[in-house]
Protein backbone atom coordinates (compact mmCIF):
# COMPACT_ATOMS: atom_id res chain seq x y z
CA UNK A 1 0.00 0.00 0.00
CA UNK A 2 1.46 3.38 -0.87
CA UNK A 3 1.65 5.93 1.42
CA UNK A 4 0.56 9.62 1.12
CA UNK A 5 3.06 12.11 -0.58
CA UNK A 6 2.95 14.17 2.58
CA UNK A 7 4.22 11.84 5.00
CA UNK A 8 5.97 10.19 2.53
CA UNK A 9 7.86 13.45 2.00
CA UNK A 10 8.06 14.07 5.92
CA UNK A 11 9.82 10.71 6.21
CA UNK A 12 12.78 11.28 3.83
CA UNK A 13 12.83 15.24 5.46
CA UNK A 14 13.52 13.20 9.15
CA UNK A 15 15.97 10.77 7.57
CA UNK A 16 17.85 13.83 5.89
CA UNK A 17 17.95 15.74 9.34
CA UNK A 18 19.01 13.08 11.01
CA UNK A 19 21.93 12.09 8.49
CA UNK A 20 22.59 15.94 9.32
CA UNK A 21 22.03 16.86 5.33
CA UNK A 22 19.93 19.14 5.96
CA UNK A 23 20.98 22.73 7.18
CA UNK A 24 19.25 26.01 7.92
CA UNK A 25 18.88 27.80 5.01
CA UNK A 26 19.64 31.53 6.28
CA UNK A 27 23.29 29.62 7.31
CA UNK A 28 25.97 30.37 5.20
CA UNK A 29 28.13 27.44 3.97
CA UNK A 30 31.36 26.72 5.32
CA UNK A 31 34.53 25.96 3.18
CA UNK A 32 34.50 22.40 4.10
CA UNK A 33 30.51 22.32 3.13
CA UNK A 34 30.85 23.25 -0.06
CA UNK A 35 33.33 20.28 -0.25
CA UNK A 36 31.35 17.78 1.08
CA UNK A 37 28.19 19.15 -1.13
CA UNK A 38 28.44 17.23 -4.30
CA UNK A 39 29.02 13.64 -1.78
CA UNK A 40 25.97 14.93 0.20
CA UNK A 41 23.94 15.17 -3.24
CA UNK A 42 24.97 11.32 -3.80
CA UNK A 43 23.66 10.51 -0.51
CA UNK A 44 20.68 12.59 -0.90
CA UNK A 45 20.00 10.77 -4.28
CA UNK A 46 20.67 7.41 -2.63
CA UNK A 47 17.86 8.68 0.19
CA UNK A 48 15.53 9.67 -2.23
CA UNK A 49 15.41 7.36 -5.27
CA UNK A 50 17.59 4.46 -4.05
CA UNK A 51 14.47 1.71 -3.08
CA UNK A 52 13.35 2.94 -6.59
CA UNK A 53 16.60 2.31 -8.12
CA UNK A 54 17.62 -0.50 -6.70
CA UNK A 55 13.66 -1.87 -7.57
CA UNK A 56 14.44 -0.44 -10.84
CA UNK A 57 18.36 -2.22 -11.03
CA UNK A 58 16.23 -5.62 -10.00
CA UNK A 59 13.76 -5.14 -12.68
CA UNK A 60 16.18 -4.87 -14.95
CA UNK A 61 18.51 -7.24 -14.30
CA UNK A 62 15.60 -9.75 -14.06
CA UNK A 63 14.35 -8.28 -17.35
CA UNK A 64 17.93 -8.65 -19.00
CA UNK A 65 17.89 -12.01 -17.80
CA UNK A 66 15.21 -12.99 -19.34
CA UNK A 67 15.89 -11.50 -22.18
CA UNK A 68 19.20 -13.24 -22.53
CA UNK A 69 17.21 -16.44 -21.70
CA UNK A 70 14.85 -16.04 -24.35
CA UNK A 71 17.68 -14.78 -26.89
CA UNK A 72 19.33 -18.07 -26.21
CA UNK A 73 16.56 -20.09 -26.35
CA UNK A 74 15.41 -18.42 -29.48
CA UNK A 75 18.79 -18.97 -30.96
CA UNK A 76 19.13 -22.34 -30.30
CA UNK A 77 15.15 -22.81 -31.50
CA UNK A 78 16.60 -21.29 -34.43
CA UNK A 79 19.11 -23.30 -34.84
CA UNK A 80 17.40 -26.61 -34.38
CA UNK A 81 14.88 -25.38 -37.35
CA UNK A 82 17.60 -24.06 -39.24
CA UNK A 83 19.61 -27.74 -38.62
CA UNK A 84 15.99 -29.48 -39.57
CA UNK A 85 15.62 -27.18 -42.82
CA UNK A 86 19.09 -27.80 -43.94
CA UNK A 87 18.62 -30.98 -43.12
CA UNK A 88 15.54 -31.61 -45.41
CA UNK A 89 16.53 -29.69 -48.04
CA UNK A 90 19.69 -31.88 -48.09
CA UNK A 91 17.67 -35.04 -48.19
CA UNK A 92 15.58 -33.47 -50.81
CA UNK A 93 18.43 -32.24 -53.30
CA UNK A 94 19.67 -36.04 -52.39
CA UNK A 95 16.52 -37.52 -53.58
CA UNK A 96 16.22 -35.03 -56.53
CA UNK A 97 19.94 -36.39 -57.48
CA UNK A 98 19.01 -39.67 -57.23
CA UNK A 99 15.94 -39.68 -59.16
CA UNK A 100 17.88 -37.10 -61.24
CA UNK A 101 20.41 -39.80 -62.00
CA UNK A 102 17.99 -42.84 -61.95
CA UNK A 103 16.21 -41.10 -64.99
CA UNK A 104 19.35 -40.58 -66.86
CA UNK A 105 20.71 -43.87 -66.52
CA UNK A 106 17.07 -45.07 -68.01
CA UNK A 107 17.11 -42.36 -70.70
CA UNK A 108 20.30 -43.60 -71.69
CA UNK A 109 19.39 -47.31 -71.76
CA UNK A 110 16.50 -46.57 -74.00
CA UNK A 111 18.74 -44.59 -75.89
CA UNK A 112 21.19 -47.26 -75.84
CA UNK A 113 18.21 -50.02 -77.04
CA UNK A 114 16.78 -47.44 -79.77
CA UNK A 115 20.66 -47.31 -81.32
CA UNK A 116 20.94 -50.79 -81.39
CA UNK A 117 17.44 -51.15 -82.52
CA UNK A 118 18.18 -49.12 -85.28
CA UNK A 119 21.36 -50.80 -85.80
CA UNK A 120 19.81 -54.23 -85.89
CA UNK A 121 16.92 -52.69 -88.38
CA UNK A 122 19.29 -51.10 -90.89
CA UNK A 123 21.48 -54.32 -90.56
CA UNK A 124 18.36 -56.13 -91.53
CA UNK A 125 17.33 -53.98 -94.28
CA UNK A 126 20.98 -53.67 -95.69
CA UNK A 127 20.81 -57.56 -95.81
CA UNK A 128 17.09 -57.62 -97.60
CA UNK A 129 18.31 -54.95 -99.78
CA UNK A 130 21.64 -57.53 -101.21
CA UNK A 131 18.88 -60.43 -100.84
CA UNK A 132 16.63 -58.68 -103.33
CA UNK A 133 19.67 -57.55 -105.57
CA UNK A 134 21.07 -60.98 -105.69
CA UNK A 135 17.33 -62.26 -106.26
CA UNK A 136 17.34 -59.67 -108.93
CA UNK A 137 20.07 -60.86 -110.69
CA UNK A 138 18.94 -64.35 -110.25
CA UNK A 139 15.93 -63.87 -112.54
CA UNK A 140 17.48 -61.34 -114.99
CA UNK A 141 20.11 -64.10 -115.07
CA UNK A 142 17.90 -66.76 -115.81
CA UNK A 143 15.12 -64.79 -117.57
CA UNK A 144 18.07 -64.34 -119.89
CA UNK A 145 19.04 -67.87 -120.02
CA UNK A 146 15.51 -68.91 -121.14
CA UNK A 147 15.49 -65.80 -123.91
CA UNK A 148 18.62 -67.13 -125.39
CA UNK A 149 17.49 -71.35 -124.70
CA UNK A 150 13.41 -69.95 -126.33
CA UNK A 151 15.99 -67.85 -129.23
CA UNK A 152 18.42 -70.77 -130.33
CA UNK A 153 15.11 -73.10 -129.68
CA UNK A 154 13.06 -70.88 -131.80
CA UNK A 155 16.21 -70.56 -134.57
CA UNK A 156 16.86 -74.71 -134.72
CA UNK A 157 12.45 -74.97 -135.31
CA UNK A 158 12.57 -72.28 -137.94
CA UNK A 159 15.88 -73.72 -139.58
CA UNK A 160 14.67 -77.15 -139.19
CA UNK A 161 11.31 -75.87 -140.93
CA UNK A 162 13.02 -73.85 -143.46
CA UNK A 163 15.32 -76.79 -144.45
CA UNK A 164 11.91 -79.12 -144.96
CA UNK A 165 10.28 -76.27 -146.81
CA UNK A 166 13.40 -76.04 -148.90
CA UNK A 167 13.74 -80.06 -149.59
CA UNK A 168 9.66 -79.71 -150.38
CA UNK A 169 10.38 -77.19 -152.62
CA UNK A 170 12.73 -78.91 -154.24
CA UNK A 171 10.99 -81.78 -154.45
CA UNK A 172 8.19 -80.16 -156.03
CA UNK A 173 10.41 -78.49 -158.57
CA UNK A 174 12.15 -81.93 -159.13
CA UNK A 175 8.36 -83.15 -159.65
CA UNK A 176 7.37 -80.11 -162.02
CA UNK A 177 10.83 -80.58 -163.86
CA UNK A 178 10.05 -84.11 -164.46
CA UNK A 179 6.22 -83.80 -165.42
CA UNK A 180 7.17 -81.35 -168.04
CA UNK A 181 10.11 -83.68 -169.65
CA UNK A 182 7.45 -86.41 -169.70
CA UNK A 183 4.78 -83.73 -171.34
CA UNK A 184 7.95 -82.79 -174.05
CA UNK A 185 8.43 -86.72 -174.63
CA UNK A 186 4.80 -87.65 -175.10
CA UNK A 187 4.57 -84.13 -177.55
CA UNK A 188 6.94 -85.57 -179.48
CA UNK A 189 5.66 -88.87 -179.60
CA UNK A 190 2.32 -87.24 -180.53
CA UNK A 191 4.26 -85.44 -183.54
CA UNK A 192 6.18 -88.40 -184.43
CA UNK A 193 2.70 -89.77 -184.73
CA UNK A 194 1.24 -87.46 -186.69
CA UNK A 195 4.43 -87.41 -189.03
CA UNK A 196 3.79 -91.21 -189.53
CA UNK A 197 -0.07 -90.69 -190.19
CA UNK A 198 0.70 -88.32 -192.65
CA UNK A 199 3.21 -90.34 -194.61
CA UNK A 200 0.80 -93.63 -194.67
CA UNK A 201 -1.75 -91.25 -196.42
Amino acid sequence: MNMPAEENNSNIGIQLANAGLIQDINQPLSPTAELTESGSIHKIRDILFGNQMRDYEKRFTRLEERLIKESVNLREETKKRLDSLEMYIKQEIDSLTEKLKTEQLERDTAVQALARESKDTYIALEKKLAQFDEQTTNNQRELRQQILEQSKSLYDEIRQKSAELQALLQQEVQQIRKEKTDRSDLATMFAELAIRLNSKQ
